[in-house]
């Protein structure tokens, strides 16, 4: 099989750093600025055992690759508020021996959230989720991290919305290969939804930096709170932390890096490169869009939602509102609603 990577950030990157250096063959799909270092340098990747140099294809689109082949697979990596037009861009791709990539390809979204899969499912017929329990980095053009130490990270792997099949189980051995612990289940919405609660807090950590003094962790409980009891009143199951905290164990680590410091997650990421765009609609907004369809207030993951947007478009500093002054708006916001 053949992967090809559409959106080789933090977690497409590694992603496709590790299945090459495990001897699979990686196709990056990148654009601006990092394309071109990965095109003229390479990937680099910067992991435990060192900074790794990948020299991969790397393409802006379907149309460098000429017709894709049948034994592709297609991972969605970008951020969810780039998936309509990524795609929009593949699906129509044509195969060779007929068909196109939303007709014959099989698509796994390694993506935060869970809006993702269902955009996909719009227009692909074999759609996947993966649940990215993956730390990363992408600050610099052309190099990414992970600094997770003995596996690179724990994906869980399964058809969306649900079941499993011989290809999920193919791509798994692959990864499994590749630093990877790759569980295939039947039920990846629930991981993904676990992992929504805890992706909550990425636009708290972009406001306001690392998540870490006890006012920052107790505010963070509370956001969290409030989306456990959306879910919770929407009726859908998530893997409890108990049962995340099983399955991960000691087994990705943090280490230092020579060279790469962690600064944040992804929206932190996010607005150190000055997208001008962040993922928070599909994360906090989330939350926000499950509360009003089922008449439980949020607006703890409101605020959150409109300061990482107003962050994103104003292109301000990522950590550079005060955890007091974000309480205190916190705080109005919930008196506010009542």
């Amino acid at each position: 099989m053949r992967y090809v990577i559409i959106g080789a950030g933090a977690v497409g990157g590694v992603i496709g750093g590790r299945l090459a250096g495990s001897g699979h063959e990686v196709v990056l799909v990148a654009r601006g600025a990092h394309f071109e270092a990965l095109r003229e340098h390479g990937l680099r990747l910067r992991v435990p055992e060192g900074e790794l140099t990948h020299r991969l294809p790397v393409v802006d689109g379907p149309a460098a690759l000429g017709e894709l082949r049948p034994d592709d697979v297609l991972v969605l990596a970008v951020k969810t508020q780039d998936s309509v037009a990524a795609l929009q861009t593949w699906g129509p791709a044509p195969v060779a021996g007929g068909g196109t990539a939303a007709e014959r390809l099989p698509l796994f979204c390694a993506q935060n959230g869970v809006e993702g899969r269902r955009l996909a499912l719009r227009l692909f017929r074999r759609v996947y989720g993966v649940c990215v329990w993956l730390p990363s980095t992408y600050v610099e053009p052309g190099v990414v991290s992970a600094a997770g130490s003995p596996l690179t990270g724990i994906l869980h792997l399964g058809r969306h919305p649900h079941g499993t099949d011989e290809t999920a189980r193919l791509v798994a051995a692959d990864l499994e290969k590749s630093y990877f612990e790759a569980p295939v289940v039947a039920d990846v919405a629930r991981w993904e939804y676990a992992k929504l609660l805890s992706n909550l807090g990425n636009a708290l950590e972009a406001v306001t930096g690392p998540v870490s003094d006890e006012d920052a962790l107790a505010l963070f409980r509370r956001v969290r709170a409030e989306g456990a009891a959306v879910l919770d009143a929407a009726g859908i199951a998530y893997a409890s932390t108990e049962e995340q905290q099983a399955v991960r164990g000691d087994k990705v680590t943090l280490v230092p890096l020579d060279g790469a410091p962690r600064g944040g997650g992804s929206s932190w990421q996010s607005l150190t490169r000055g997208t001008g765009t962040i993922e928070a609609d599909y994360l906090n907004g989330e939350i926000a869009l499950l509360g009003r369809l089922h008449g439980v207030p949020t607006p703890l993951n409101e605020l959150l939602q409109h300061l990482a947007d107003t962050f994103a478009r104003e292109r301000r500093a990522a950590g550079s509102m005060p955890v007091a002054e974000l309480m205190r708006l916190a705080d109005e916001a919930v008196v506010n609603m009542r």
